[in-house]
């Protein structure tokens, strides 16, 4: 087993004339949370579907567990997209036999209890979900493989406030010390208290990597304080 679940050398990714992600250097360790974090467009997004094999880098690379992303890796890999991508004219049920056929670390029975505890009906189909509840099926179904490495594309941001903490006790609870949660949110505040550690990206350059504990020292204040002296928010 690899020591560091999330590798970045160099990495560079560009669209067009645009550089999206300029020679990242990064180094991710299992049992941690990590806060990926900065504004709109400053490649967050660009760096989590190019960990999923979603993109290709333009240069330098990124490896998971050691190796490139590729059919290996999407079997350690569980990915909560910003966007929902599930089938509409599926129920809840239908969705959750699918994730058991296709991914063997797939925990129906914490999917299941999960449901429950949130009050979602297995028999309703999505198309008759409101977005926050869709939203939560999506991190539900990711939450309950057993993967090494989870990346959260925004996972609380269209979920109602009451809800939030319960999502983030799943997020917490629901994977080992030798796997590691990326989460990248715009709501700093909310999910700080889950943090290990952070990443602040700005124009595709990582201008911070530091334990929350060291942030507190160090600074004297809160990550999300910091956050917004950074980016001037």
């Amino acid at each position: 087993m690899n020591e560091y679940i999330l590798q970045c050398n160099d990495l560079t990714k560009k669209f067009g004339s645009k550089t999206a992600l300029s020679r990242i250097d990064l180094k991710l360790k299992r049992g941690k949370i990590t806060g990926l974090l900065g504004p709109n467009g400053s490649g967050k997004t660009t760096l989590i579907k190019l960990a999923n094999g979603l993109l290709h880098p333009d240069g330098g690379e990124i490896l998971i567990d050691g190796n490139a992303p590729g059919v290996e890796s999407k079997t350690i890999v569980s990915y909560l997209p910003e966007k929902t991508y599930l089938n509409d004219y599926m129920t809840v049920k239908e969705i959750i036999q699918f994730f058991c056929d296709f991914y063997s670390d797939f925990d129906k029975n914490r999917a299941m209890d999960m449901l429950a505890r949130l009050g979602i009906n297995e028999n309703d189909k999505l198309k008759t979900m409101s977005k926050g509840t869709k939203e939560k099926v999506q991190l539900i179904l990711v939450m309950s493989r057993r993967a090494q490495i989870y990346f959260l594309d925004e996972p609380i941001a269209g979920v109602d406030p009451a809800a939030r903490d319960y999502i983030l006790e799943t997020i917490i609870t629901n994977y080992d010390e030798n796997a590691a949660i990326v989460i990248s949110t715009h709501l700093i505040a909310d999910i700080e208290k889950v943090l290990d550690e952070v990443i602040f990206i700005k124009y595709g350059e990582v201008v911070m990597h530091k334990s929350v504990d060291e942030i507190r020292e160090d600074e004297g204040k809160s990550v999300d304080m910091l956050f917004r002296e950074v980016f001037k928010c």
